[in-house]
């Protein structure tokens, strides 16, 4: 054994306990950490000859790189839709690393068994019917890749066409409807080999980005059958909800594969508040939702869930000799893009026990107060626009510039980053230039949002004051 390795074996308890200490030390100061940087670059080293072991190289991190790292974990980092870590999700993340577990297997370790048991828990967690087949992957982006590529199965076996053997090149051009798509499904549906252009967005409700379901189910008379409609339960801009019931009930008339991305508005399950917007999420074929936003676990995790787990099988399935019949085995990597992954369930198995419903209720129902209250502040300013309603805990909202554009906001936001306090992400609303704020971290609190009002109309005041009169 190298003699390096040999040591850091001997020191391997010393090696975590100074590990440990480097995270005690961004604890201590997750409060003032700046949420957002800019980081230009750093310079490329070769790589060294001989090492310096793991207490050097942990030294080294800690000197050039640990205080450049972005507080994206922290209270008031708005930017995208980012959880932090609990303090439980964090324990079972640093398992998951110790143990070292490929979860695709079934029979030789406890991991994927107790990836089952977290997929029973989330189906309780969002209402889910018992007959949805749920799987861990790494984000939404994935779940969406894994869900399409079951929709386009499906939409195959429709007409007679095994795609999953054959592929998409005898298929005439599959159709995709969405009122306000992520851009991930875009993503998607170029690695599927559908396309990107394969999307007709349909026109949505007046003043809202949900889909407008008379006009979808036109283009569905329209359109010849079989179809794939991505359902929106929660946008990214407004948190806006497609009326799953009503689009549910066009399966009845209408033959098409319901996809629902709820990758973080499924949490209003959670709340009895919020959980009316989630209705009819059961006439789903596929769903989509994130761990590492509203569930706070560390990145990366998501899950997949579908009632189809037959068409999962054909699209995913790992066919080799040593692995016996695959309609017959329940290891994850029939049911999963990769062949090996690391044990992602446990830290939402820990994160689940260790705070319960109630716990995640509570956090789903802080951050969306707290929304509320940062879009009250909006609201009433002179200097800033609320551009929709606060539904849940994305407040969309703009400048009041008379010569308002993107340029201005990323000018503004640049600045806001810069001044280390809090962070947000530019967006274009209905056209317009704009900023959200997106709040799902479980330790934001109603003083957080003081401090970023306070902040925004410091740095728009300064920017006003050298702009030429």
């Amino acid at each position: 054994m190298d003699a390096l390795l040999r040591n850091d074996l001997k020191d391997f308890n010393n090696i975590l306990f100074q590990t440990v200490r480097t995270a005690e030390q961004h604890l201590s100061r997750i409060e003032t950490l700046p949420p957002g940087r800019y980081i230009d670059g750093i310079e490329k080293m070769t790589l060294p000859k001989k090492g310096i072991g793991a207490i050097n190289t942990l030294k080294y991190f800690e000197e050039h790189f640990a205080g450049q790292l972005a507080n994206s974990a922290g209270p008031r980092y708005f930017g995208f839709v980012t959880g932090g870590s609990t303090p439980a999700a964090v324990a079972g993340d640093w398992l998951v690393s110790m143990y070292d577990q490929n979860a695709c297997g079934s029979h030789d370790s406890i991991a994927p068994h107790i990836e089952h048991q977290t997929i029973n828990f989330l189906k309780d967690l969002f209402g889910l019917h018992q007959e949805y087949f749920g799987t861990f992957v790494t984000g939404a982006t994935l779940a969406n890749f894994t869900s399409l590529a079951l929709a386009r199965q499906w939409v195959g076996e429709q007409t007679g066409t095994d795609f999953s053997n054959v592929g998409l090149s005898a298929a005439s051009p599959l159709k995709v409807l969405s009122g306000t798509p992520h851009s991930s499904i875009f993503k998607s549906l170029s690695m599927l080999g559908i396309g990107r252009n394969a999307l007709a967005k349909v026109p949505t409700l007046p003043g809202r980005e949900a889909v407008d379901v008379t006009e979808l189910e036109y283009v569905l008379k329209v359109n010849p059958a079989p179809l794939i409609v991505v359902a929106n339960a929660g946008t990214v801009n407004t948190v806006d909800f497609d009326d799953l019931e009503e689009i549910g009930a066009l399966k009845k008339r209408h033959n098409f594969w319901l996809h629902v991305d709820a990758a973080f508005g499924g949490f209003a399950a959670c709340s009895g508040k919020y959980a009316h917007y989630t209705k009819g999420i059961n006439y789903a074929d596929s769903i989509t939702i994130d761990a590492h936003k509203w569930l706070n676990v560390p990145y990366d995790s998501a899950m997949q869930f579908t009632r189809h787990k037959d068409l999962q099988l054909k699209v995913f399935q790992n066919t080799a000799a040593y692995l016996g019949d695959p309609s017959k085995s329940p290891d994850f990597f029939h049911y999963t893009p990769e062949n090996s992954r690391r044990f992602r369930a446990l830290p939402t198995w820990f994160t689940l026990m260790a705070y319960g419903k109630e716990g995640h209720r509570e956090i789903v129902e802080r951050n969306c107060e707290a929304a509320h209250y940062f879009g009250e502040l909006i609201k009433n300013s002179s200097d800033f626009k609320l551009l929709a309603p606060v539904k849940m805990n994305v407040v969309c909202f703009t400048l009041t510039n008379d010569d308002l554009t993107m340029e201005n906001i990323k000018i503004f936001l640049d600045a806001v980053r810069d001044d280390g306090q809090v962070f947000f992400t530019p967006t274009i609303y209905k056209n317009t230039p704009a900023i959200r704020a997106a709040i799902s971290n479980w330790l934001t609190e109603r003083e957080d949002i003081d401090i970023a009002y306070r902040v925004i109309n410091s740095i728009n005041k300064k920017i006003k004051s050298v702009q030429p009169t």
